[in-house]
């Protein structure tokens, strides 16, 4: 590798990192983040806020991918994703400096949800230009290598996010952390810019598009020629339903899920889920240069599917094994606590919201979610029409006149259900403690598992994605299907799986999500999702 490709790495792998570093802040502030910028006490209203700004942010990603990948398209991978950045960059730093509710009312939130919304549109362009950049710059024989940089810097971005957090976490009051010192890591954001912009524009536009341009084969309507004729827009629907959902559920499951599911589901706290995701990423990292590496020998396709196949296969197990580990007394319950709810099957709804804007009034819907919300177990019985709500808890009747479900969740905490913070749920008040205990190690292990799945649908997704499309409208017919993929089919994996918690009654029951994702891109990738490994992507055509 040359000093100019490393710099070419360097320099579009700079812009992603942002891409990533934000939306973990984003998650692991989330409480501080909404008792910011929301009013009152109701954690319900302030969980559905965190739910609303993760689902703006994601929802526009699609557009900006048309948007900015038709600009890729017409005027040059360079300057398109520089202007990505730099939109993406002020807007996180904005977050840090915007006033609270307190001080300005409801223009707080809106403000916040306003900063999400420019970041999806930047990010929609940010990842295509960097992957089109390096493939295009890449040796014919090195694009998954070469490229596979690129997918190391959503690893990058989390461990960034977690490093400063942890120690700002470590060096201040949790009164003063949660004052003013959570603004910290987005603020610092500022100085990753200023760097990631003084690299980029040193860089020269990508030898496939300065080619096309010089022989004036380049598109004058990308998006028509991608999407409006069938020849491509199939390519695309097939990169998207054979390639992109499935590493995009695999992805967030390995990562963001597996995060939620410790912190939310187990109870686990912030800081020891925190240690536990960096440990398995510092240690698993390593494997999106691999799996980008093997991909230039044997092929993106086969890689990528076995990656879906096999997370699916193994979900189940490996999410049980790490309840069992970090919160044996939860596992416990759910087998030997028997909650059951009997009701009018109309006035219970499918708790579907995907982007955190529906309100809950039945008292079927409100005490189910209160009962996910505490990871508790149900099973509803359909009643009687008109009938109103009951609950039984191992046989015995437990009021839910309250219509919250208040009673049945103390219920169900007196019967067995740990509360957070009990003494059996993992913790460790110290990093080396936590490489010390045999349960941590275990636990890390599980996610080290799940990192390497992550790693094997995403090492090789990007060069396959650059050599699916030719170089007139590569840009935009790559952008899109990543986006939809990772904005939609990923991004709206947590509240998706939630709503599956919360309507089933099953702590586990939201996996079903992403394993169907994934065998159906195996399934659909397998018949259509052609090798692409040794295509000219100077081609034209």
């Amino acid at each position: 590798m040359t000093a100019e490709e490393r710099k070419v790495i360097l320099a579009s792998s700079a812009g992603t990192v942002f891409e990533w570093y934000d939306f973990y802040l984003a998650g692991s502030l989330a409480a501080n983040i909404a008792q910011t910028f929301v009013p009152g006490t109701n954690d319900t209203a302030k969980f559905i806020f965190v739910l609303f700004g993760f689902a703006a942010g994601f929802a526009v990603r699609p557009f900006g991918a048309l948007f900015f990948g038709r600009l890729g398209d017409m005027i040059g991978r360079k300057y398109t994703f520089l202007v990505t950045m730099t939109i993406m960059g002020l807007a996180t730093f904005v977050v840090g400096l915007l006033p609270s509710y307190e001080s300005i009312g409801y223009a707080a939130p809106v403000a916040f949800i306003t900063c999400r919304l420019a970041q999806g549109l930047a990010l929609g362009g940010e990842y295509g230009g960097a992957a089109t950049y390096v493939a295009e710059h890449s040796p014919a024989n090195r694009r998954g290598f070469y490229t596979s940089w690129i997918q190391t810097t959503a690893t990058v971005g989390l461990f960034l996010s977690l490093i400063v957090i942890l120690t700002l976490r470590l060096s201040m009051t949790p009164e003063a952390f949660a004052a003013w010192g959570w603004r910290v890591p987005f603020l610092v954001s500022i100085v990753l810019l200023a760097v990631s912009i003084w690299i980029r524009l040193q860089l020269q536009e990508s030898p496939a598009f300065q080619k096309m341009k010089a022989e004036g084969t380049n598109s004058k309507a990308p998006l028509t020629e991608a999407f409006g004729r069938w020849e491509n827009a199939k390519i695309g629907i097939i990169a998207l339903l054979g390639g992109t959902a499935g590493q995009a559920v695999v992805w967030y499951t390995g990562q963001f899920y597996a995060l939620f599911f410790l912190t939310q589901t187990l109870k686990v706290d912030g800081t020891t889920a925190n240690l536990l995701i960096a440990g398995s990423l510092l240690v698993g990292t390593g494997g999106f240069i691999f799996f980008g590496w093997l991909s230039d020998k044997i092929g993106r396709k086969p890689i990528l599917l076995a990656g879906c196949l096999i997370a699916a296969v193994t979900y189940f197990p490996l999410f049980h094994q790490l309840a069992q580990i970090a919160n044996p007394k939860l596992l416990s319950a759910t087998e030997n606590v028997k909650i059951v709810l009997t009701g009018d099957p109309a006035e219970c709804s499918l708790l579907f919201d995907p982007v955190g804007v529906r309100t809950f009034t039945k008292p079927c819907d409100v005490v189910r979610r209160n009962l996910a919300t505490n990871s508790m177990h149900y099973e509803l019985v359909p009643g009687a029409t008109g009938s109103e709500l009951k609950a039984t808890l191992n046989g015995a009747d437990v009021p839910v006149a309250d219509k919250t479900g208040a009673a049945l969740v103390a219920a169900g905490n007196a019967a067995g259900y740990p509360k957070a913070g009990d003494a059996s749920i993992l913790k460790t008040p110290s990093i080396g403690e936590m490489f010390g205990s045999s349960r941590a190690l275990s636990a890390a292990g599980i996610l080290l598992i799940l990192v390497i799945f992550v790693t094997m649908v995403y090492g090789p997704i990007a060069a396959m994605l650059v050599e699916l499309f030719p170089t007139r409208i590569r840009y935009t017919g790559m952008s899109l299907p990543y986006h939809i993929g990772n904005g939609w089919f990923g991004g709206f994996l947590p509240p998706t799986a939630f709503a599956i918690v919360a309507s089933t009654g099953n702590i586990f029951s939201g996996l079903w999500y992403p394993i169907i994702i994934a065998l159906m891109t195996f399934v659909i990738g397998l018949i259509f999702l052609p090798e692409t490994k040794n295509r000219d992507i100077y081609a034209n055509d």
